[in-house]
């Protein structure tokens, strides 16, 4: 897909995850849409997957490590075709597919259960790790957020990432500023980011997290560098997309009104149709 196709891409996975909110029940927007151009690059142009084939061997992986942001990855594996968009509709019900965390037993496409914030990266690890000793071409992408990497086991696994050489693994930091009680740097401040990164021994980029032309061209430029793992800081806006929400703590899980609800359809499907 080229850049205006992955927008479109991005719009739309942005109009799933607020009909999964849906109206008087909450859910965690915020970071799911700080995402959808990060996502969709991913799953619509870098990465090696085929929907009727979920557990390809030659597949890369993919983990979401900031679980919470479920909401994302379920409109994209639905709009890649892993399953029917239906399922889109039934999120949080008993008994469905898709649950509030990721679930790798129920949900195809998922390749661990996430969530446990901390976690995700460790497990991106041993699976970049097993796809070498596989010589296997597979990549492995990970998603962490800014607040979760105050969680002492995301430094565990930098430091084993980079003493192992892990060239085929790709983190993007969704670094939105705001995590659940408020901004970052006031709660558990984990800045300086590149510099602390830099020094665990990781190849470290920024781009802007929207910008779908700057994400294709830092996953260019990392895929240069073979001998280290590499971080992308993706600067973000929670809520993005939406304007009510952008850059408000209350919608990192949050309600949304009747008014709300149509109000963000309505900009999302306007976008959607420049």
């Amino acid at each position: 897909m080229n850049v205006a196709e992955l927008e479109k891409i991005a719009c739309t996975l942005r109009l799933d995850v607020i009909r999964m909110v849906g109206v008087g029940q909450k859910g965690h927007l915020g970071g799911s849409c700080s995402l959808a151009e990060i996502v969709a690059v991913l799953y619509f142009h870098r990465m090696n997957h085929d929907p009727k084939n979920p557990k390809w061997s030659g597949r890369d992986r993919f983990l979401l490590s900031k679980g919470h942001a479920a909401l994302i990855q379920y409109a994209a594996l639905a709009e890649a075709g892993y399953f029917p968009k239906t399922e889109l509709e039934k999120v949080k019900k008993l008994g469905a597919m898709l649950q509030g965390h990721p679930e790798m037993k129920t949900t195809p496409g998922i390749e661990g259960n996430t969530g446990s914030l901390g976690q995700g990266l460790s497990m991106a690890c041993g699976m970049a790790a097993g796809l070498r000793i596989d010589k296997s071409p597979g990549r492995v992408y990970c998603i962490i957020g800014d607040g979760e990497i105050a969680e002492g086991q995301i430094w565990e696994a930098a430091m084993s990432a980079s003493y192992y050489n892990l060239g085929n693994l790709t983190v993007f930091l969704d670094k939105n500023r705001l995590q659940a009680m408020g901004p970052v740097a006031e709660r558990y401040n984990t800045n300086p980011v590149r510099e602390k990164w830099e020094a665990f021994g990781w190849y470290v980029s920024e781009t802007d997290g929207h910008n779908i032309k700057q994400i294709l061209d830092v996953l260019d430029e990392a895929d240069r560098v073979s001998d280290k793992p590499k971080l992308i800081i993706a600067h973000t806006v929670k809520g993005k997309g939406i304007s009510f929400a952008e850059n408000v703590v209350g919608f990192h899980n949050g309600e949304l009104t009747r008014e709300q609800f149509d109000c963000a359809c309505a900009e999302l499907y306007r976008i959607n149709q420049e």
